[in-house]
């Protein structure tokens, strides 16, 4: 069944499908957070349980709610969101091909110099996004690291020892700059400025922060919106290297062909799950199905000579098979059965009901009707005089006793279907008139009730005047 299915454009597909998977889930683990991910993975398994089961109940509420839903998780998830999106946008892979030991053994050997000394320093290491929309100020440096270069900037005479010293692919490129301070509440109350600014951008980007308390001369490192306290260099060389390997932003060659072996692996899970995601939800919308509704029928392009008579069926129920997605997409108050009255001749015929008198979709097919065909009566329309005869109802109050009634007009034109054997003398009736609120001669206007087989030859009935004449029986 699978091989007759796969072609070029399930291939292509499929593989759309995985570099999506694949291209989510990097930048997710990039980001740092599950919370989004997890709440839609959950709600989507869930969703395709319940319709590959068929439980109306569960796919009614997804139906009617999903957009509520997608709205509401916008709003919560906003700065989460935002996030991801930023650093989708950002591909960059930067890979040097000398060894990072001894940049990082010289860092953290500078940091705890700074330490001893109650220096205040703060040093960013980029990742692989972009941090110059989170930086301002600082003077371009450019140049090669070394213990007393990175001494000399933090010193307290130092116009931008205060600023911040940016660290980008093996060279120190900026110093004096300025980080958004974090807008959380993580951070304990006795850190100071340069705690709050590098755990900004940590929030906001991938790099990796070293952070020297000009008051305690604790080193702390920032990333991803933690911190930890490093106690000893090997924690700050240890944690760039970890940054470098993590971010490929000044990559080993060992640690690069691990990972090239890595996305080797994600690459092929994510080309199951695509694969797996396909199976079970587009092969099952294809799976076909059977359904029932019961639709109005319409009858169009009757002649204008005749009209339908008697009884006449209202609706039918239609016997239906094809794809489940296109049997869940068909919206019932939309169809009907045409019945083509055009080529119909007076008296009785049968009428069936096929599928050319339904528009369905594509893939859907007719199985049955129920009923499968009617018969109906056609007569041929003449036009005629009808009397016009008042409907009273009830009798006068106390001794009034009634003279005369006058209809104006008394007669009225109108088509109706041609019965044979009828009488001559045929009437219409008026809206009623009630007889018990009549207290003297009165003139009331009442409109004309017909059967529907009946039309009046100007396109509406027109108003009757009725006149009605009493008189009191008293001696």
């Amino acid at each position: 069944m699978i091989k007759e299915m796969l072609n070029w454009r399930v291939s292509v597909d499929i593989l759309l499908i995985a570099l999506l998977i694949y291209f989510t889930y990097r930048t997710l683990r990039r980001l740092g957070t599950w919370k989004i991910v997890a709440g839609v993975f959950i709600a989507a398994v869930f969703f395709v349980v319940a319709d590959i089961l068929d439980l109306t109940g569960v796919t009614w509420i997804y139906s009617n709610f999903s957009h509520i839903a997608v709205i509401a998780l916008i709003v919560i998830f906003q700065p989460e969101l935002r996030k991801v999106f930023e650093r989708a946008a950002s591909l960059r892979r930067k890979e040097i091909g000398k060894e990072g030991s001894g940049l990082s053994i010289v860092m953290a050997d500078a940091v705890f110099a700074l330490a001893e000394q109650k220096r205040g320093a703060i040093i960013v290491f980029p990742g692989k996004e972009p941090i110059q929309q989170w930086l301002s100020g600082g003077i371009t440096l450019d140049a090669d690291p070394s213990f007393p270069l990175i001494m000399s900037i933090f010193d307290p005479h130092s116009p931008g020892h205060d600023g911040g010293l940016v660290v980008d692919n093996g060279k120190l490129t900026r110093f004096g700059v300025r980080l958004p301070l974090s807008r959380t509440k993580t951070l304990p109350e006795e850190l100071g400025t340069r705690h709050h600014a590098a755990m900004g951008l940590s929030e906001v980007c991938d790099a990796f922060v070293v952070v020297v308390s000009e008051e305690t001369g604790q080193v702390t490192t920032f990333c991803q919106g933690r911190f930890q306290k490093a106690e000893e260099r090997n924690d700050v060389a240890s944690g760039l290297t970890s940054h470098w390997a993590r971010t490929a932003s000044y990559t080993r060659p060992m640690v690069r062909g691990r990972k090239k072996w890595n996305h080797v692996w994600e690459i092929a899970l994510s080309i199951v799950l695509a694969f797996a995601f396909w199976y079970t939800v587009i092969v099952s919308q294809g799976e076909l199905r059977e359904r029932s509704l019961s639709v109005p029928i319409e009858y169009v392009a009757s002649p204008a000579e005749l009209a339908l008579v008697g009884d006449k069926p209202a609706e039918v129920k239609l016997h239906l098979a094809g794809p489940k997605s296109d049997l869940d997409s068909m919206n019932p108050s939309q169809l009907s059965v045409k019945i083509d009255l055009s080529e119909a001749k007076p008296g009785k015929q049968t009428f069936v009901v096929a599928e050319s008198n339904v528009k369905l979709p594509k893939r859907v097919k007719l199985l049955d009707a129920e009923p499968s065909s009617f018969e109906l009566s056609l007569q041929e329309i003449v036009q005629k005089e009808f009397m016009v005869k008042p409907q009273l109802v009830g009798r006068l109050p106390g001794n009034l006793k009634l003279v005369s009634i006058e209809v104006r007009p008394h007669k009225v034109r109108a088509f109706a279907p041609l019965a044979p054997g009828e009488a001559e003398d045929f009437t219409v009736m008026t809206t009623p008139v009630y007889l018990e609120s009549i207290k003297e001669n009165t003139k009331l206007f009442c409109k004309i009730i017909a059967p529907p087989s009946i039309q009046p030859t100007d396109k509406r009935w027109p108003d009757v005047e009725i006149v009605i004449n009493v008189d009191s029986n008293q001696q």
